[in-house]
């Protein structure tokens, strides 16, 4: 589903020239866009907080205490409120992570869902500060919702997000720089309008089903 997974794959089974294809993965743009109203924002943000969004399946190559962190940072100097989607073996140190930082009023844990495109249609930020993705479908999901992505660069998920176009990719585990990345979104409201333009832009022109 990526060049770089097509890579990887051919290092692995020594097989350099294959003629295997890359073929994306891809969204229908009529599920998945941008509908503040329709995702029922107040319930998830009732003081007005951003919303930052990680979806995954929790394990350990999603690096949840990441998450948790870059999401402390931007709490810090900013009002916000984390929707974590999914479940899986690393959920309890992501609750103790936010417990230890002292974030975990602001973390809500919703579990696994049927559909997020709903909730995604309102999100301000996802992140994905992952070891590595073969391709990165939730980040597809949330650029064709407009959403920004703050994630980490070197595997499938730089083929999706533009760094500096549509999100800012950073090294794996450098959660300061992640961090500020998000901040910059989330409190210029010129840039993110930009962003949230392109990835929008990005998802329907280069990974539409049709």
């Amino acid at each position: 589903v990526s060049q770089y997974l097509k890579e990887e794959t051919e290092e692995a089974f020594d097989c350099p020239g294959s003629e295997i294809e890359v073929i994306p993965n891809f969204i229908d743009p009529d599920t998945y866009h941008r509908d503040e109203e329709g995702c029922h924002r107040e319930s998830l943000a009732p003081e007005g907080e951003k919303l930052l969004f990680h979806i995954s399946n929790f394990r350990p190559v999603k690096r949840m205490a990441d998450v948790i962190r870059v999401f402390a940072g931007v709490r810090s100097e900013l009002a916000s409120r984390l929707i974590l989607i999914g479940d899986g073996p690393e959920r309890e140190i992501a609750r103790r992570t936010a417990e230890e930082l002292g974030v975990d009023d602001d973390v809500v844990f919703l579990g696994k869902l049927e559909s997020v495109s709903e909730l995604l249609s309102c999100a301000d930020l996802f992140l994905l500060p992952s070891e590595e993705e073969s391709f990165g479908l939730v980040a597809l999901e949330a650029h064709a919702c407009g959403v920004p992505v703050v994630g980490t660069a070197g595997s499938g998920l730089a083929e999706v997000v533009e760094d500096g176009v549509t999100g800012s990719l950073h090294p794996v585990g450098d959660v300061r720089a992640m961090s500020r990345s998000a901040l910059e979104y989330l409190t210029d409201d010129e840039l993110w309008d930009r962003t949230s333009r392109a990835a929008r832009d990005r998802a329907v022109e280069e990974f539409s089903a049709r």
